[in-house]
């Protein structure tokens, strides 16, 4: 029969469970110096002061992504260009060991890399040559990842517990990059691709519940500002939603001034704005 402390961690454990399935948000590091001091924190505590363990934490909560797709990153999917990983492929557990597959999703999507992860991200290119197929991210040996060896690795549990985020899993990296790239107002469905979520429902939960917000958003539908294109905007972070389209099902909306009178519909919405990070979290880029 399990003992009662058996069962208080039993209740602990399925009460992170439904924050997590109800409340991602609850879960995320709130911004870029705690991430970057457990990063540090988990080098510090590893074998060697191994840095790659801080460049995967900082990479996966960077770009939203999983441990194992941090694990799956090659040469080739890195474009410098436009500073766009190409997330392809993730590593799990197999019965002969970690392998390579397809991601969770069977599709590829496409992540934007961050200012701040640019130099970590191109001195491991610069480090590792020219071969397309090489991993960038890989252990003190070379060899795959997995969110199992990372904790085992850095001591994990035990440095979160130091830090004050006692419940702090590996996944919840992936809770705080689509925290925060809701936070500074990513259109929800280019936040769905980013997360490669098959449900809209699952990337609505990533959204800031704040009621003024939302009754704020529903007034600037109907009425934008006097003189402005058939767009509805969300000033606190840039955003713009065309209405002119008539192909959606459902009510079509008639945008009007302050006045009341019907705006023209016949210009097109403007182009979203880049999004960079700063040293508190995300922040809209200065046009």
């Amino acid at each position: 029969m399990a003992t009662l402390k058996e069962l208080s961690g039993w209740q602990r454990q399925h009460q992170l469970v439904e924050d997590a399935l109800n409340d991602p948000r609850a879960l995320a590091l709130p911004n870029w110096e705690t991430l970057q001091a457990l990063a540090k924190a988990l080098v510090a505590r590893s074998h060697g002061e191994y840095q790659g363990w801080g460049d995967v934490v900082t990479f996966a909560a960077s770009t939203s992504a999983r441990i194992g797709e941090v694990s799956g990153v090659r040469v080739k999917d890195i474009d410098t260009d436009n500073w766009i990983w190409t997330l392809r492929r993730q590593t799990t557990p197999a019965p002969g060991g970690l392998v390579d597959k397809a991601t969770k999703g069977k599709r590829a999507r496409k992540v934007p890399l961050i200012e701040e992860v640019r130099p970590m991200v191109a001195q491991r290119l610069l480090a590792i040559g020219n071969d397309p197929d090489a991993r960038i991210f890989f252990g003190p040996r070379g060899g795959r990842i997995s969110t199992a060896v990372l904790r085992d690795a850095t001591h994990w549990d035990d440095v979160v517990t130091e830090l004050g985020f006692k419940h702090l899993r590996r996944h919840d990296l992936r809770h705080t990059g689509l925290t925060w790239f809701a936070d500074v107002g990513v259109p929800l469905h280019v936040l769905r691709k980013i997360a490669g979520h098959g449900s809209l429902t699952t990337t609505q939960r990533y959204l800031h519940p704040d009621a003024g917000q939302i009754t704020a958003a529903g007034a600037a539908l109907f009425r934008a500002p006097h003189g402005a294109p058939c767009t509805s905007f969300a000033a606190s972070h840039g955003r713009h939603r065309d209405l002119t389209r008539t192909d959606r099902p459902g009510p079509q909306l008639v945008p009007k001034n302050d006045q009341g009178a019907v705006l023209d519909c016949s210009k097109t919405a403007p182009d979203l704005r880049l999004f960079r990070v700063g040293t508190t979290g995300f922040e809209p880029a200065t046009p």
